[in-house]
């Protein structure tokens, strides 16, 4: 089988794709034939030995996919050959065939391609866990998301639509603003020719962003920070701008407001079954069209230095996805 391989830490262009042998599955897992699996920006910094999580080499990056079930393992009951599913690894799923334990797979329902099934995991999954878990989004308040166009961004974007938040998306071009608004967003700032904070204060009438959905980090931080209500909940989702930022904690007193972590990956493995809940409730909504999975580029595996390309350069507007 082919499998992309990352056996030192480096850029994209110093993978290599190579041939594996079959994977046979073990008590309680299953084989899945991958159709796709889905890079993240984190795969960008997973390969350079820049993210937390550090596997032994060689591993394959990409951390979700979809396909069809290959083989079945000893004692795995309620799945059958050849149905259609989809999971979360962590990383390795960039290989034509997984290993999987069959608590981790997740039916696909029939009217989903496999490309949009692979992508929902880590950026609406985690979107999910953070408006509902951590920041307990109410219908009728002000979600601010940065980075709107991105994966995680335009999921956060979709997610608080569904929830009857007012969205307001921030985006660096207004080609980015304008695929947040199709997908829901109500109000939008370009913080490449805007003020955030003024911005942030003029569409709310002075009162504050009840939600902040930050995936971007660096000098947007601070600027958003000062924009919370009061009770106000910022969401730490990433720092795809790069730099992690330093607080001034004297913001949370004077706003009252909450700072809160969102690791989608530490919920999976501590809450299995709320996270669970997630996904079952997302993949209903994709199947009935209610949120658009949006896939912004669907590339042959041998093709994987332009797919990581598009994130790295931040060129991605939705998830870009490896076919094999």
């Amino acid at each position: 089988m082919k499998a992309l391989l990352c056996d030192h830490a480096g850029p994209p262009g110093e993978l290599t794709l190579a041939q594996l042998p079959d994977p046979v599955p073990g008590p309680g897992e299953v084989v899945v034939a991958v159709a796709a699996a889905a890079l993240n920006f984190f795969d960008t910094l997973i390969i350079q030995g820049r993210y937390q999580t550090k596997p032994a080499f060689p591993f394959s990056p990409c951390a979700e996919c979809a396909g069809t079930i290959a083989a079945l393992g000893d004692g795995v009951t309620g799945w059958a050959v050849g149905e259609r599913v989809a999971a979360w690894l962590g990383y390795g799923a960039a290989r034509e065939k997984v290993v999987v334990p069959a608590e981790a797979l997740v039916r696909v329902p029939g009217r989903l391609d496999d490309a949009q099934a692979a992508g929902l995991f880590v950026t609406y999954g985690t979107a999910m866990h953070a408006l509902i878990q951590r920041a307990k989004l109410k219908a009728g308040e002000t979600l601010a998301i940065l980075g709107a166009s991105g994966g995680a961004g335009l999921a956060a974007v979709e997610i608080g639509a569904l929830l009857g938040a007012h969205v307001i998306a921030c985006a660096s071009s207004s080609e980015k603003l304008a695929l947040a608004r199709e997908h829901g967003a109500q109000e939008e700032i370009d913080y490449a020719q805007a003020d955030l904070r003024a911005r942030l204060k003029s569409l709310t009438e002075g009162r504050g962003v009840d939600v902040l959905y930050d995936t971007v980090g660096g000098d947007l931080a601070e600027p958003a920070l000062r924009s919370m209500a009061w009770e106000g909940r910022y969401l730490v989702v990433g720092f795809a701008g790069g730099d992690i930022p330093k607080i001034p904690l004297n913001l949370l007193l004077l706003k009252g407001c909450d700072l809160r972590g969102v690791f989608w990956g530490d919920f999976v493995r501590r809450e299995p079954a709320a996270h669970r809940r997630n996904m079952e409730r997302l993949l209903d909504w994709a199947a009935a069209g209610r949120i658009r999975a949006h896939v912004h580029a669907r590339i042959p595996v041998e093709s994987w230095t332009e797919a990581y390309a598009l994130i790295a350069e931040r060129k991605a507007q939705g998830k870009v996805v490896l076919t094999f």
